[in-house]
């Protein structure tokens, strides 16, 4: 009988961790509290990095809602203070003062530089059944210097999240023509108005802003706040779907306030003036006409032609490093298969999600289990509490202990917003927050005529879904 290629038992080697972001650090203090022993491999130099690259942005969530009961015991002995529960932190605020120190709180547990490039079974491809489940985990690792490693694991929970893979322009889910050619007119990331630099870029021009979430809101009403101050300034906001009832959110209905305020802000954006909406616009094809953009839609519709371009339309899992191993995933959401009717997007909503563990979070291969945003795969709902929950349960489940991974101890706020993303991708069918229907919508819609906006929506902070 084949015997491990460490010569270490796999039960004395450490739980390894992609990712150091919120979840993943998270896990990691799990991990440490049930005394087993986490390495957190960080591929960016800090930890939060990808929080890191959103750091201008507020979340909608406060921090009583983003800081993990675990790791605040952690940070504890260390002299940390809590911050106010009641604020809404920035990615910024997020990132430094709670992830940093939780990760310097874990010590030399967390390694950055540390680029995972893939996930094994030691001496087994993912064909091959003999012993497979008496084998260690090789994980392959890239350090910054260029070095190649092998790091041995009795367990992989990945926490990498989506970040580094976002959802294209074209509206089948691949690039549209002409999109990669016209990269230096187009981001994927809501841009930081307070960067000089940026601002330029975008002050007295005309930008398509694609997407339907709160990225795409935060990105309307800070382009509308630039509008009030650099005339010429206006935002092309582009839809999939009709506009409805529900198309800016719960609104007061909204069990996490700064959201709901968020869909308000982009609503006052849009009927001062500062944003004309065009719905049911698929985009196909980019094309460029005297250095600007012209977008085209599937139904051959070409808009007038705009500077820059902002597309949110979601985030993608990167499984290119998981490719020897045996995942079972659901084959729309690529998400893990128990897990997917839990959170589809067609039906749910993030409060609509009920808390779930090991159980939903389980693959053919075990002791591997993605976490946090990578785990929802393709869908929009996640929250930060629900990631919070789910290395708990899994940290449980490592440790044996199999009663306390199958208890749920997360309740989630209301959303208050009906029905998700992929219903609302017919024009014809933007739904209400009463999950009724509601006529087609124009093709293109300005909505106002110039007034401005409600203090209601003017006093609200930006947001986005808190992953990790």
């Amino acid at each position: 009988m084949a015997e491990p290629i460490t010569s270490v038992p796999t039960g004395q080697l450490p739980v390894v961790v992609i990712g150091a972001g919120p979840v993943g650090l998270a896990a990691a203090a799990h991990l440490v509290e049930r005394g087993l022993d986490p390495l957190v491999l960080e591929a960016g130099p800090s930890a939060g990095t990808a929080v890191r690259d959103w750091a201008h942005v507020r979340l909608f969530s406060p921090w009583a809602e983003v800081i993990d009961p675990a790791a605040e015991k952690l940070l504890a002995p260390a002299g940390w203070s809590r911050p106010d529960g009641a604020a809404y932190p920035t990615g910024g605020d997020w990132a430094e003062q709670y992830l940093q120190p939780l990760a310097d709180a874990l010590g030399d547990r967390v390694r950055y530089g540390a680029t995972v490039t893939g996930v094994a079974r030691a001496g087994r491809d993912r064909i091959v059944d003999a012993d497979r489940d008496r084998q260690p985990f090789t994980v392959h690792v890239r350090s910054a210097d260029g070095r190649e490693e092998r790091v041995s694991a009795r367990a992989v929970v990945d926490a990498s999240g989506t970040w580094s893979v976002p959802g294209p322009m074209g509206a089948d889910g691949l690039p549209a023509l002409g999109e990669k050619a016209a990269v230096d007119r187009v981001s994927y990331r809501v841009p930081d108005l307070r960067d000089p630099a940026v601002r330029a870029r975008y002050a007295g021009r005309r930008t398509a802003v694609i997407g339907s979430g709160a990225s795409a809101f935060t990105a309307l009403a800070q382009l509308a706040d630039l509008a009030r101050e650099e005339p010429g300034t206006h935002a092309v906001w582009i839809l999939r779907r009709g506009i409805g009832a529900g198309t800016f959110g719960g609104g007061a209905a909204d069990q996490l306030p700064a959201r709901g305020a968020l869909g308000l802000r982009a609503k006052a954006a849009v009927e001062a003036g500062h944003a004309s909406a065009v719905t049911g616009f698929r985009t196909e094809a980019v094309e460029r006409e005297d250095g600007r953009l012209v977008l085209t839609a599937e139904d051959a519709r070409r808009l007038d032609p705009v500077d820059e371009a902002v597309v949110l339309t979601g985030f993608r899992p990167d499984l290119s490093f998981l490719s020897e191993i045996r995942l079972g995933l659901d084959e729309r959401l690529q998400a893990p298969a128990a897990l997917a009717p839990l959170i589809d997007p067609n039906v749910h909503s993030c409060g609509t999600v009920y808390p779930h563990g090991v159980k939903e979070l389980s693959h053919p291969e075990q002791d591997v289990y993605l976490v946090g945003m990578k785990s929802y795969g393709r869908a929009p709902t996640f929250l930060a509490m629900t990631g919070y929950e789910q290395v708990r349960s899994v940290a449980a489940a490592i440790a044996g202990d199999r009663e306390a991974a199958e208890r749920v101890e997360l309740t989630l706020p209301e959303t208050g917003v009906c029905g998700g993303a992929g219903l609302y991708d017919d024009p014809g069918a933007a739904r209400g927050t009463d999950g009724g229907g509601c006529c087609a919508a124009p093709a293109t819609l300005q909505i106002g005529t110039g007034a401005p906006a409600g203090s209601s929506a003017r006093g609200a902070v930006p947001g986005r879904r808190t992953g990790g």
